[in-house]
């Protein structure tokens, strides 16, 4: 192909999308989705649970939490406009939407890792065992999860337009940041091999910054939309959203990963003792 002879650029972005491709990274990215979105449901039922704890038997409060912005999450937030006293507390519904969302984010991280060890091609001896790769996806429910969020939430923040201009540009790089240091201690923490900063930052800024923009653009449009559509409608637009706002992640971050490889192979073949610089986890 002569503009990849041409351009470094197109053949590095053409080497990727052919190892996606033989990866089979789309797949692993719609696995990952998948149990990323089991993992919410079961969440807002932890949630709806929490609320009732918190409203029983206080209508002040009641009334303050229907004007803020829980008002607008589906389901709960019908719940609470038409009669926030039907929302009970249960300590049973608790336990359970709890572990379920802790079994189906452990699925996730797990789904994370296999993904990664297929990017990275490596044998089946070299993998992670049972338990460490268990481990490593508690961890990383914990730690990244919760990271994951924190951004979503300030480029909500962000995207509101409650803010001066200097406070929401701070916002989306502190957003930035975040997801650039999240995606990149995923690469690092979740692959079998572990790969120096250096290797893993291209792909984690490529991402970090994807994942930026589409937080602050897509929260925006989202709430918008939520807002303005009808109970039954906005609970299906949010459904389908959210598949698709999964599925987007999942793929940038492989996507990002293959990067990280192909630019890593050809850093090894111009490097004179053509090692890469690697130690197992």
């Amino acid at each position: 192909m002569p503009l990849r002879r041409r351009s470094p650029a197109v053949d590095i972005g053409v080497q990727t999308i052919e190892a996606y491709g033989r990866h089979r990274s789309g797949r692993n990215a719609a696995l990952i989705s998948h149990y990323s979105f089991l993992s919410i449901f079961p969440l807002v039922l932890a949630l709806t649970t929490i609320l009732g704890f918190v409203l029983e038997g206080r209508p002040d409060l009641q009334a303050k939490i229907i004007d803020s912005a829980l008002a607008r999450v589906p389901i709960i937030g019908q719940t609470l406009g038409s009669d926030p006293s039907k929302l009970r507390g249960s300590t049973v519904v608790l336990v359970f939407g709890l572990l379920a969302a802790l079994w189906s984010g452990l699925r996730a991280f797990i789904a994370v890792e296999i993904a990664l060890d297929d990017v990275r091609e490596l044998p089946r001896e070299q993998r992670s065992s049972f338990a460490v790769m268990r481990g490593r996806a508690l961890l990383g429910v914990g730690v990244i999860g919760g990271s994951q969020i924190g951004s979503a939430a300030i480029s909500s923040i962000a995207g509101a337009g409650q803010f001066a201009m200097i406070n929401r540009i701070l916002l989306v790089i502190g957003a930035l940041v975040i997801n650039t240091a999240t995606v990149g201690l995923t690469y690092r923490w979740l692959c079998s091999v572990r790969s120096p900063w250096r290797q893993v930052m291209p792909g984690a800024i490529c991402a970090g910054v994807a994942f930026s923009v589409m937080q602050f653009f897509g929260t925006t449009v989202v709430v918008r939309l939520i807002a303005n559509a009808s109970p039954v409608y906005g609970t299906f637009a949010t459904v389908i959203g959210l598949f698709t706002w999964l599925g987007l992640h999942s793929g940038v971050a492989l996507i990002a990963a293959e990067l990280n490889e192909v630019l890593s192979r050809q850093r090894i073949t111009r490097e004179p003792d053509g090692e890469p610089l690697l130690s197992m986890g």
